[in-house]
């Protein structure tokens, strides 16, 4: 079949066949080059893997995190390198809701060995960045970050656009103040705002910086709509709920600030303990109840940082909320 595409003339001369056999090797390197950039663009997986990774996103939205981390592994068997981000985002969110350092550390130890590929690693890294930000290695975290982000810039799917939004957006509000800087944040927000309505693997951390950046916008009416969209899908979630109660306190409405935050506390003193969400919920209600003018409130609230559990995990309290407490003196 392939002599019959070279004349007959040309069938009898060695350097023709040679000459033609090259180009053909040529053709064929630059075609799985090609298709290789392509692959090293996308976080596609097969169509059955691609279901493990969104049954691992609803079960740990659900708060089923023995589930998660079985179905991280069954994906881990089949895709090493994608199981592993996986398994290690659900560590992430395990101590984001629980307060579990110990498996956000672990979650760290793994991302560091993670064999990923194409931009699956650059999802590695870039939560990987978050990890060692959050373990108070900030500036590390942060050049890592910025490598992940640098991977995620020229893909054209929606999930890897949406990962390098979270970073270019806060480059750019870091630089807003010089003259002449393009400002592509209504893009970026357009773009997180698109993904985390049709990802169904990574719309929660798509969402919740959305939410955040709508927050420090003090656009909190836009930031508490999307806290109200995240429950749709995840009801009754309790770090989407305190979230919600976020918003409800910075456009004033304390009493249904407040009620949440006593659910929360009661919840979480149930699920975990004292743990780090349990005393974000007393911290808030300090301020909360402060604002409100409701100073006996406020005051049983701070009496409960007088246990001995508080001093323990203080310096894992989030610094903006510590900031503001320290700063108006409700400590």
């Amino acid at each position: 079949m392939i002599s019959s595409l070279i004349p007959n003339s040309e069938l009898r001369t060695p350097n023709s066949i040679f000459a033609f056999m090259f180009l053909r090797t040529i053709a064929i390197t630059l075609l799985l080059t090609a298709l290789s950039f392509a692959e090293s663009l996308s976080l596609a997986l097969p169509d059955s893997l691609e279901r493990l990774v969104e049954k691992a996103t609803g079960e740990t939205m659900a708060l089923d995190y023995k589930a998660a981390l079985n179905t991280a592994q069954a994906l881990k068997a089949k895709d090493e390198g994608a199981g592993c981000v996986i398994e290690s985002i659900v560590r992430i969110s395990m101590y984001d809701d629980l307060g579990d350092t110990a498996a956000l550390f672990k979650a760290g130890e793994s991302l560091e060995k993670c064999k990923a590929q194409g931009l699956w690693q650059g999802l590695q890294m870039f939560e990987l960045g978050f990890v060692q930000s959050e373990t108070g290695h900030s500036i590390k975290g942060a050049m890592k970050t910025r490598s992940a982000a640098k991977m995620f810039e020229d893909s054209k799917e929606l999930d890897p656009q949406a990962f390098y939004a979270i970073y270019a957006y806060y480059v750019d509000q870091s630089f807003s103040w010089l003259p002449f800087k393009s400002d592509n944040r209504s893009h970026y927000l357009t773009v997180l705002d698109s993904a985390s309505k049709v990802s169904k693997r990574f719309w929660p951390l798509f969402l919740a910086p959305l939410i955040w950046m709508h927050y420090d916008k003090e656009d909190f009416e836009t930031g508490l709509k999307l806290s109200e969209r995240g429950l749709k899908k995840a009801p009754s979630h309790p770090v989407m709920l305190q979230i919600k109660a976020d918003m409800l306190y910075r456009l004033k409405r304390y009493d249904g600030a407040a009620k949440i935050y006593e659910q929360s506390a009661e919840s979480y003193l149930k699920r975990t303990g004292k743990s780090i969400r349990y005393w974000c919920s007393v911290l808030n209600l300090i301020r909360i109840y402060n604002d409100k003018g409701d100073q006996k409130a406020a005051q049983a609230w701070r009496d409960k940082l007088k246990a001995p559990e508080y001093k323990s995990l203080e310096k894992w309290m989030p610094g903006s909320l510590m900031d503001d407490l320290k700063k108006r003196k409700l400590l």
